[in-house]
């Protein structure tokens, strides 16, 4: 089939290469411009812009698809369907309508839960004990469309965003595909009357909204219960990193385990036990082991390697400082 492919980051990269593994015309790349990143603030191109030019696809970067000279040149690629992955930008009911076919989204949740910016973070944080991958027909309004079919994935109480995002980025190279390979057995004609019998409305019921992760999120509430604590860390690895504050300097938490289930007779966010099995500190119902930390500007260590370079004793306490007193540190 002929596509346009419009996605920017990884997620959406698994599934180009997937559509081009599978042989199908990849007209045109959609994908966001340039951006900054890294200590030296230097421009660099999206994943999917990096597939797109190693396999040689036309490739459009536009700042936004409201422009009519943008919606022109889509028009002139006479495509049958557009493929939106993790892109970034809205897309008017003007560009859905351009391909004939319209436009499919490859969404990480099992909607109508989770519609919206961050639903991998979102499901863990809420301690969802599946997600999955939906394969939806793009209208107007935020991931409100009609599933054409959709696969669900267990959460593993050790999953992170990271390994989560790798499994479902898989899944969702492969639904996509088997939808285009049901359209693609059939004549031109056919197509669209199939791809309608293959969608179907989403509920109205248990409809939730994966807001956006804000930095001041990744904060540990140590207050929270230890599941809570967990959960935090867990679904901020990688970004943007959960992290909690000792003597006035920001650390990061990467990984981390479950110890007592009972109140400890220390306040919570108290230093327990230092060992090199691990650092304990107290929650609101009993306590964590931290295995894996970072200090600003340095890399993931184990705690016991952690511990050879910060002095950590039982009885001190995680502080609680303004987000923005740390905001610029936890950056690295």
């Amino acid at each position: 089939m002929r596509l346009i492919f419009a996605g920017t980051p990884e997620f959406a990269a698994v599934a180009l290469r997937g559509l081009l593994q599978q042989g199908h015309d990849i007209a045109l790349v959609l994908t966001q411009p340039d951006r900054p990143a890294g200590r030296g603030m230097k421009l660099l191109p999206s994943a999917v812009k990096q597939v797109a030019q190693q396999s040689g696809i036309a490739l459009m970067q536009p700042t936004s698809l409201k422009d009519a000279d943008v919606q022109s040149q889509l028009a002139a690629v006479q495509a049958e369907l557009m493929i939106v992955v993790a892109y970034g930008l809205i897309l008017p009911e003007a560009v859905l309508k351009i391909p004939s076919l319209g436009a499919l989204n490859i969404h990480a949740s099992l909607l109508p839960r989770w519609r919206g910016a961050a639903p991998i973070q979102r499901a863990i944080l809420a301690g969802d004990p599946q997600t999955g991958v939906c394969i939806m027909q793009m209208e107007a309004g935020l991931d409100t469309g009609p599933v054409v079919l959709s696969r669900a994935i267990d959460i593993d109480v050790q999953d992170t965003t990271a390994s989560v995002h790798d499994r479902l980025a898989s899944l969702g190279s492969t639904l996509v595909n088997e939808v285009l390979c049901q359209l693609s057995a059939l004549d031109l004609a056919a197509r669209s009357a199939a791809l309608h019998q293959m969608a179907h409305s989403q509920s109205q019921q248990g409809v939730t909204y994966a807001a956006k992760i804000l930095k001041s999120e990744a904060r540990v509430d140590w207050q929270a219960g230890n599941d809570v604590v967990l959960r935090q860390i867990r679904a901020f690895n990688p970004v943007p990193g959960a992290y909690a504050v000792l003597q006035g300097e920001p650390v990061k938490l990467w990984q981390a385990q479950a110890l007592a289930q009972a109140p400890s007779n220390h306040p919570a966010a108290t230093v327990l036990q230092c060992s090199a099995a691990g650092i304990e500190v107290a929650t609101g119902d009993g306590s964590i082991l931290l295995l894996q930390l970072q200090r600003p500007g340095g890399k993931r260590l184990s705690a016991e390697e952690f511990l050879r370079g910060k002095s950590i004793a039982p009885g001190m306490r995680f502080d609680t400082v303004a987000q923005a007193d740390v905001s610029t540190e936890i950056s690295t």
